[in-house]
């Protein structure tokens, strides 16, 4: 069956179009939660004995502090010791005379555990935003080099429009993903930018084959044959591969984030959650998006 992909591009359009004003809607709304080593901050590390639940132990340092705090449990699987991290986010780091009088405190409340405040890092914002900037630079840099990259591999059938409407597919894949770590609460850190490199390098993969298979069909119907029809047949031919590749990689970040879940490995959850968005967004995208906006943008450059 042969799907009128082309014909349908204003539904696309719309889908897409709703989806990213809810991702604004709701980053205005709820905001990103950037992470302690863009936003500054302090880290501290307790080690203690016996059993401390991490819900009471930052129960006790939020009592002390009197702002809110976020508390994991480690352990180190050599020498088997336990310790607690705490991180606070503040413009203010904690001072000396903070650090002691919390040690004293949870020394006091947990007389029985030992805790040792064992190590102790304040985290200047600066250094985080200098990280930060030179990752969108990154970005930037490389979505210059795709445009080139495939302007110059598909020269013959537009290979300018065909970069330009790529690059712009792939930051709609970035958009949808940003959005997973703004709706779940996730830390915007160094893995939200992992995220974004990565599904880079995966949608783009998706796109270049509808190009390839574009490139090759007007070879074989002909400069005369329409954009329309040489576009809605080569994503039709393109179309299963596209979803089966998607489902298999999407299938497996499932598998990933249900260990990921059973181990509480935060880290691991906070990529494939926003990878799993990432690749059905980019599935969609790069199957209905850019080549029908590269197809418009011909059009219209042939009126």
């Amino acid at each position: 069956m042969k799907l009128d992909i082309i014909g349908k591009r204003k539904i696309f359009f719309g889908i897409s179009i709703v989806a990213l004003v809810l991702v604004l809607i709701i980053t205005i709304v709820v905001g990103p939660k950037l992470d302690i080593q863009f936003k500054g901050g302090s880290i501290a590390t307790y080690t203690y004995t016996g059993d401390i639940t991490p819900d009471e132990f930052g129960k006790t340092v939020e009592s002390f502090l009197g702002q809110d705090v976020t508390v994991q449990k480690q352990e180190n699987s050599v020498t088997g010791q336990t310790s607690m991290v705490v991180s606070l986010t503040s413009n203010k780091n904690l001072t000396t005379e903070t650090q002691t009088g919390l040690l004293e405190e949870l020394q006091t409340t947990y007389a029985d555990n030992e805790i040792e405040a064992s190590d102790i890092n304040n985290v200047d914002p600066v250094m985080g935003m200098e990280f930060f900037k030179k990752c969108i630079v990154a970005v930037v840099f490389a979505s210059v080099i795709m445009i080139v990259y495939i302007g110059f591999r598909f020269r013959k059938i537009g290979g300018l429009a065909a970069g330009i409407t790529a690059v712009i597919a792939l930051m709609h894949d970035v958009l949808i993903a940003f959005s997973v770590f703004v709706i779940c609460g996730l830390d915007v850190d160094d893995v939200f930018i992992a995220v974004i490199l990565t599904i880079l390098g995966y949608s783009l993969n998706a796109t270049i084959v509808v190009y390839d298979r574009v490139r090759e069909n007007r070879r074989k119907m002909g400069p005369k044959t329409s954009y329309d029809e040489i576009l809605n047949l080569s994503m039709n031919q393109t179309l299963g591969r596209t979803v089966l590749t998607s489902l298999c990689t999407f299938l497996s970040l499932v598998v990933v984030l249900i260990v990921a879940l059973i181990f509480n490995i935060e880290t691991v959850v906070s990529f494939a959650l926003p990878m799993m968005a990432g690749v059905a967004a980019g599935c969609f995208s790069s199957q209905c998006i850019a080549p029908n906006l590269f197809c418009m943008w011909q059009l219209h450059k042939r009126k």
